[in-house]
């Protein structure tokens, strides 16, 4: 049978061959060596000329995987700069100090984790003592998005520095008491050491990768020169199974992100087991890597592989390397040299020829011990490589054994992630092992003790003289005294007041109109950041593009296609907006990194993000909440918002649920604002609680969520009175009576009070219109622009209450003394409105859009989930012939009447 392989077309078939002659002459060549050396020998031919092609810049796709091998070998090596051996007892004192904060920690059955920074230890302390720079020298220092795992780690450092006591890490995983440590990475736990929350896995490279780019936006917009920063990812191997750790891969390389690197701990094992047990995660990596654009170091193996790569001189031990898979690799881990001579060596003659000049002591050191991720030489020579490759992101793949140096209890065994503690005969091993300075009778009543080697050691003047170097002590995050940013000038939101007259303007356009204005102001126009998944043309910010233009570090190579346009897609490389193509997950990374810039850069940046709400919090909420954990500041937008306004998309466009979503989040203010002029208010007001001079006791570290709609409709004027606009940014208000909005109804008419909010609004004053021409009944209407807000209020006063304290909830003050019973709706499911329902003292009801939704007209989809006009008119009369205001039978009449 033909080989299928052998008639596959290929891409040379396409072009001329000028010199066949030559071409079967290097074909000959190629032959004669599988035939005589081998094919082994002929690949092995074929990769070195490729590797030269490569290097010599001839135009050849890049192999994508490499063998089995460091990508710097041992001759290339750079000496470390500093003291190898103080480096080595500082490693020690810190991986003591986790397992044994750990182990303490678990007699309170808080659990903790021990093996991740065992394997990781070289991979930070290398980078602390030479690479990572602090924030008290110039610029702002390194971005360092930490492992979540490795925790323990990173606290025993900073207590082998001082910066935390015996006390702090007696209280890992204890908070309640105000003295202790957040189980992971946590900002808003510890926000002076933490910057990035990252045990979310999967989220830590995502925003790693926008992070770095955010860093040449502000550069390129001369917000700040920050371009001696640069982003460290601490990732595991299996956190990349995660699809958010290689969506931005492409990115990244595109745009040359050469200040980002990132950290795989490749101990070959996730929560469970192996990562790969039949294959190779390294290579399927590198693979991934490569093909994205990234540059690519491998550190495998340690220094003691060196005599045995120079013993295989037919490369038979090279080749083995690429066969075995991960999960006898980690089999070899634990097992004696006459299994490994058998089951490794024993494959292959050579090999077996090999295993004899070796001693059992030395498979022994290779198999077990030698890695390249747990050799300060190593781990040293890869970071440089790093650091002074230009114009790509670099990846490290550092292999090593998962629970090093914790014994053999641990190393390499499936199940060491949830084993939470050692014996005192283990610590003791241990401690022999590391040649720490513990005595025995240190061990009292079976408590294993802290070590320290002293406040004024060399081991703690070393490591804090090499950090005064770096600029400063790491992880650190600082919260910098900025000035307020002055408030923008009142016109820009005082000119949606008066309302639109005549013309139909859809919220969703006032939003962009506002931020238009903003954009404009001298004084902090330039701090805007403008975030947009490819709809800007959806939600009408096409305008924007001329004169913001789109950040690209190229700039506009070419000539747009509506360049004589006056609204025509602009690039610019200290363009202002963000317009990041269909990636919900990348704009989110992009506004957290906008968001946060306030702390991690000193500048206070506004970002706002506008999406489809549908796409927002459904599929991007871990990255909210990442966001809140992390601080961040800002305005996301839902446009396109509720269930029945998004005319003829269907069900995975209508959106019934996002601020339901958006109430889990303690960090988010959700509202839903009807008119033109409450967006002005809400977004006013939130600058000056995020970035002017927040009330006392309001937290500032909060961000919005606003839904805007895309329906046309007449924008009123804001009613005057007192008290609106805190009414609007409390979360209710009564927008009119029946009487103000000059209905005519009999004296002492039932009285009825309508709550809506968005685009609901418009049904309820048509209801309202209905109740009152065609039932004889006075409705009043009130915007409710926050369901979430008035219900967070509420539950501060319950809790005030149990605290002695007298307080009313806002929502029971602002309805005090109205007329009749309560009817809500908006274009949500009903839990929306219904978080406030029992904090009102009047009777309540309620209509939303449960259930999924469905193509067709807006009108047809109100009708189907009963929240148009007719239907509020029929639940009203419901409400009040069940109190006995109104005939029975005027509720089936209406029924009738409207068709429902």
């Amino acid at each position: 049978m033909t080989d299928p392989q052998a008639i596959q077309p290929s891409a040379l078939d396409q072009l001329p061959d000028r010199d066949p002659e030559e071409t079967a002459e290097w074909q000959a060549s190629l032959d004669a060596v599988a035939r005589e050396a081998g094919p082994h020998r002929a690949a092995y031919l074929m990769r070195r000329t490729l590797e030269r092609a490569e290097a010599d810049g001839v135009a050849l796709p890049k192999l994508l995987e490499t063998d089995y091998l460091n990508t710097i070998p041992t001759a290339a090596e750079t000496p470390v700069p500093g003291d190898e051996e103080m480096e080595r007892k500082i490693t020690a004192w810190n991986r003591w100090n986790a397992a044994a904060m750990v182990t303490r920690g678990s007699k309170h059955g808080v659990g903790g984790h021990i093996a991740t920074f065992a394997s990781a230890a070289w991979l930070y302390e290398t980078g602390f003592n030479h690479f990572f720079k602090g924030k008290e020298g110039d610029g702002s220092g390194d971005q360092l998005y930490i492992q979540g795992h490795a925790s323990p780690g990173i606290y025993a450092r900073a207590f082998l520095d001082g910066r935390l006591t015996e006390a702090h890490l007696d209280n890992f995983r204890q908070e309640a008491g105000g003295n202790g440590l957040p189980s992971y990475p946590h900002p808003r736990r510890l926000p002076w050491l933490w910057e990035f929350p990252t045990v979310s896995m999967g989220l830590g490279p995502l925003s790693a990768i926008y992070q770095a780019r955010f860093n040449r936006y502000l550069t390129a917009r001369g917000i700040k020169d920050v371009s001696s920063s640069h982003v460290w990812a601490f990732l595991g191997d299996g956190e990349m199974d995660e699809p958010e750790s290689t969506a931005a891969l492409a990115l990244a390389s595109r745009e040359g992100l050469d200040n980002l690197t990132f950290v795989i701990n490749c101990n070959l094992q996730r929560l469970d087991g192996p990562v790969r047990a039949n294959f190779k995660i390294v290579q399927e990596l590198e693979a991934q890597f490569r093909g994205a654009g990234w540059n690519v170091v491998k550190s495998l193996w340690g220094s003691a592989w060196d005599e045995l790569f120079a013993l295989d001189t037919t490369g038979a031990l090279v080749r083995r390397l690429r066969e075995v898979p991960d999960a006898q690799v980690q089999t070899y881990q634990t097992r004696d040299a006459a299994y490994i001579r058998a089951d490794f060596f024993g494959k292959d003659p050579a090999l077996a020829e090999m295993a004899k000049l070796l001693s059992d002591d030395k498979i022994i050191e290779c198999f077990h011990l030698s890695r390249g991720g747990h050799e300060a030489r190593k781990v040293y020579a890869a970071y440089k490589a790093a650091v002074e490759f230009k114009g790509a992101p670099t990846v490290i793949l550092a292999q090593t054994v998962k629970g090093h140096t914790l014994g053999e209890g641990f190393a390499s065994k499936n199940a060491n992630h949830q084993m939470k503690k050692l014996t005192v005969d283990e610590f003791k091993t241990m401690r022999d092992l590391l040649e720490l300075p513990i005595p025995d009778n240190a061990f009292a009543d079976g408590v294993v003790p802290y070590g320290h080697p002293g406040a004024d050691s060399p081991e703690v003047r070393y490591l804090q003289e090499r950090r005064a170097a770096l600029g400063g002590p790491a992880p650190a995050r600082r919260t910098h005294a900025l000035a307020p940013l002055p408030a923008p000038a009142d016109k820009a939101f005082a000119s949606f007041d008066k309302g639109s007259g005549s013309q139909n303007v859809a919220t969703t356009m006032a939003f962009v109109r506002l931020v238009k204005d903003l954009v404009r102001d001298k004084e902090t126009g330039k701090r805007w950041v403008p975030i947009v998944p490819d709809e800007a043309r959806t939600f009408g910010m096409e305008s924007l593009f001329p004169s913001l233009g789109i950040y690209s570090p190229k700039g506009q190579t070419y000539e747009p296609v509506d360049r004589d346009q006056l609204m025509y897609y602009k690039e610019a490389k200290n363009g202002q907006i963000l317009n990041e193509g269909i990636t919900e997950a990348g704009s989110m990374a992009d506004f957290i990194a906008a968001s946060t810039a306030y702390a991690t850069h000193g500048e206070a940046m506004i970002p706002f993000y506008i999406f489809y709400s549908m796409f927002g919090w459904q599929r991007t909420a871990d990255q909210m909440w990442q966001l809140g954990d992390q601080l961040g500041r800002g305005f996301l937008v839902g446009a396109t918002a509720g269930r029945t306004t998004l005319t003829g998309e269907g069900l995975q466009h209508a959106d019934g649920h996002s601020p339901v979503i958006a109430a889990t989040n303690p960090a988010a203010l959700s509202y839903d604002p009807a008119f033109a002029y409450e967006i002005a208010t809400i977004v006013k007001d939130g600058l000056r609680r995020m970035y002017g001079e927040p009330a006392p006791g309001e937290d500032p570290n909060v961000f919005y969520y606003l839904t805007v709609y895309n329906e046309p409709l007449p924008q009123p004027a804001k009613p005057a009175g007192l008290g609106i606009d805190e009414g609007i940014v409390k979360g209710l208000y009564r927008f009119n009576t029946a009487e103000s909005a000059g209905l005519s109804a009999p004296a002492n008419a039932p009285r009825i009070q309508l709550l809506g909010s968005g685009t609901a609004i418009h049904w309820a004053l048509k209801a309202q219109r209905l109740l009152a021409e065609e039932w004889g009944v006075a409705a009043d209407v009130w915007s409710a622009t926050s369901w979430t807000e008035l219900r967070r209020d509420a539950m501060e006063a319950d809790a005030a209450l149990l605290r002695g304290e007298e307080r009313v909830p806002y929502v029971r003050q602002a309805l005090h003394g109205a007329e009749g019973p309560v009817l809500a709706v908006s274009d949500y499911m009903r839990q929306v409105p219904d978080q406030i329902a029992q904090w009102v003292e009047q009777d309540w009801s309620s209509l939303g859009a449960d259930g999924f939704g469905l193509s067709d007209t807006r009108d047809a989809a109100r009708r189907h989930f009963g929240v148009d006009a007719e239907s509020v008119v029929v639940a009203a009369l419901a409400q009040l012939a069940g109190r006995g205001e109104v005939k029975a039978t005027a509720v089936k009449e209406a029924r009738e009447r409207y068709g429902l």
